[in-house]
């Protein structure tokens, strides 16, 4: 018996892992040792850059918004976030993203529909100076169906032990600031394709006018990176801390951040952009039952120290073209609104 009688394809395997190398090369920067191909990926750490640096991890997935890209017929945006999920996760550590590492599974090797992960993928890791370094690629026919995938991700940085944010350094008073998002990124897509799909009654092509865009490529708005826009911020020191806000909402992730003695003062709708906003920076329309998930929009949180410091950060965000929003304050327990 051959091993394609199984139900894989080592042909089809092999063409994807060489468009595969082909694209991950271009996101090779000056640590890369070597290439795609070997049984790990080097990555030689710029000693003289850091004094004393730490190396910061994280992983995810981009979950069930792979089934709209798989009923849509486009599967680039996904490898893009998550590259950019993992990136922004690292990212409130104050971490500088260095190399990224991807698993594949798929029912059924599909070389093209890989390469549009793939390339996804790269041009994420171009846009943050992140190396592709390697991945796994597996074709499973017994665990997906024909067309199903999974896809996940690892990523490592680097930070100053210096630099590190600490919960220890936000005070009573800190100003919220908060980065839009331009969708739901990769989280709450079982409840909104629930929505969608099963209670609206919508097919992933249908054109709805209210948002001027087909429902399926409207929740395919990608996951934004953050990185560019606050890599100056962090390294001048403005910011006491930050969020990545995912599932859960501002509720279950701003509290990672904060002291136990403190809470946020929200003002989320008097909420007033610093700069102009354009719609592809408007969160999309979204029907969703409660108030954390309509949080889920605001996508990344950050705390100035002061209102100089919040002041100059929100000057700053808006002319790298990006709209700031002033959310709140941080609060002393006891003088605590809950939201």
């Amino acid at each position: 018996m051959r091993y394609a009688e199984a139900g894989v394809d080592i042909s089809r395997a092999e063409q994807a892992k060489e468009r595969i190398r082909r694209m991950a090369s271009r996101t090779f920067t000056r640590g890369v040792v070597g290439g795609i191909g070997a049984f790990g990926g080097l990555f030689a750490l710029d000693v003289k850059r850091w004094h004393e640096p730490v190396l910061v991890s994280s992983t995810d997935g981009v979950g069930t918004k792979l089934k709209i890209a798989a009923a849509m017929g486009i599967h680039s945006t996904v490898g893009g976030d998550l590259v950019n999920h993992c990136v922004n996760d690292i990212l409130t550590l104050g971490a500088e993203p260095l190399f990224f590492l991807d698993y594949l599974a798929l029912g059924r090797m599909d070389p093209d529909v890989v390469e549009q992960l793939v390339d996804g993928i790269t041009r994420a890791c171009h846009q943050a100076d992140c190396a592709l370094v390697g991945g796994e690629t597996a074709e499973l026919p017994d665990t997906y169906a024909p067309g199903e995938y999974d896809l996940a991700g690892f990523i490592v940085g680097v930070v100053e032990r210096s630099r590190i944010p600490k919960t220890s350094t936000v005070r009573a008073g800190d100003v919220l600031l908060a980065l839009p998002s331009l969708g739901l990124h990769t989280n709450g897509y079982s409840l909104a394709r629930k929505l969608v799909f099963e209670t609206a009654g919508l097919a992933p092509d249908a054109y709805v006018a209210e948002i001027s865009n087909k429902i399926g490529a409207e929740l395919l708005m990608p996951h934004r990176c953050y990185w560019p826009a606050l890599k100056n911020i962090i390294s001048q020191g403005l910011l006491t801390g930050m969020a990545h806000i995912t599932g859960g909402g501002i509720p279950g992730n701003l509290p990672r951040v904060l002291p136990r003695s403190t809470g946020h003062d929200p003002d989320y709708p008097a909420h007033k952009p610093a700069g102009r906003r354009n719609r592809t920076e408007t969160p999309p329309r979204e029907v969703l039952p409660h108030r954390r998930d309509s949080q889920r929009r605001l996508a990344q949180i950050a705390y100035g120290l002061h209102r100089l410091s919040a002041a100059v950060t929100l000057l700053a965000l808006s002319r790298l073209g990006n709209s700031p929003l002033n959310i709140g304050r941080v609060r002393l327990l006891g003088r605590f609104r809950p939201c």
